[in-house]
Order: C-alpha cells, then sequence, then structure tokens
C-alpha cells in the first residue's frame, strides 16, 4: 500500500493483499514463495495470492494472482476471513503491517505452471495430510482454520 514515513527513523509500510484458498477433494492448491531474494533457499509454501493493485478489488485480486502464481483460472467463492499481521523488520527498520483477505475459492481450468519472474518460483497441489510437514507461511495454517471454520453449503 505504501510507505507512510515514521518516526525515529522507523519506516512505515502497509500492504493489502488478497489470497484463495483452493481445495480439490483431499488436496490444497500452494505456491512456493522465494521472496525478494528470487531464490529458493529459505522459500516457504504460502496461498496463492498477493498485493492488491491501486483501484483493484480484492477478489479481482485474488482471481489475477491466482492466474499469475500457478496458471489456473479461478472463480472466488466467498468470504473467508481477514488477517492482519504486524511485523518489525530490523534490517532496513521498517515496520510493516499486512492486511490479509483470504477467500475460498474454486479452479475452472487453466493448466499448472511456476510463476516466471515473480516472487513464486514453483506452483503444486499438496495432499492436505502432507501440509503440516511442509516449511510455509503462518498464513497456510489461518487460512486452513477458517476455510475448516466455514458453513458448508447445504
Amino acid at each position: 500500500m505504501g510507505d507512510t514515513g515514521g518516526s525515529r527513523g522507523v519506516r512505515e509500510y502497509q500492504r493489502v493483499a488478497a489470497y484463495a484458498v483452493c481445495v480439490d477433494g483431499d488436496r490444497l492448491l500452494l505456491a512456493r514463495w522465494i521472496g525478494r531474494t528470487g531464490k529458493p533457499d529459505g522459500a516457504r509454501w504460502t496461498l496463492p495470492g498477493g498485493g492488491l493493485d491501486h483501484g483493484e478489488h480484492p477478489e479481482q485480486a485474488a482471481v489475477r494472482e491466482v492466474a499469475e502464481e500457478t496458471g489456473l483460472d479461478v472463480e472466488i467463492t466467498g468470504l473467508l476471513g481477514v488477517d492482519s499481521i504486524r511485523e518489525f523488520w530490523a534490517p532496513d527498520s521498517t515496520d510493516f503491517h499486512g492486511l490479509r483477505i483470504i477467500y475460498a475459492g474454486r479452479v475452472l481450468g487453466g493448466e499448472l505452471r511456476p510463476e516466471s519472474g515473480g516472487s513464486t518460483d514453483l506452483a503444486a497441489w499438496v495432499a492436505l495430510a502432507d501440509v503440516a510437514e511442509l516449511p510455509r507461511t503462518r498464513l497456510v495454517d489461518i487460512a486452513l482454520g477458517l476455510a475448516r471454520a466455514a458453513p458448508r453449503p447445504a
């Protein structure tokens, strides 16, 4: 979202992002996040999704990001929740605040493939039973908890 400047030399940075939880039977769609380094060392699995472009609706952002990171086309089927995180990044004195909008999604088509030149380098369907063993972001666990708590359609 932006740098608001800060007191005492601390840079305040806020980011709004949208993600999709896509479950197909007993498997979950994930993307491997390599972050700003662009290297797989320290990579962690996360939900496909990412930052909103200025003026973009969060549902559109989630659909766009899933397509960019996985090659798959999805539809949003519901809002699961909103998560807020705040972290201090010491190396550059950044006070980070992230708002993460988490949707349920259903894959409509496309062909699974990795993102090219972005913040992720792999996309995969992972058995739900195997997710706990993966190096992953906290977002995955938060989103799965929200998905489990969501009411099921009749």
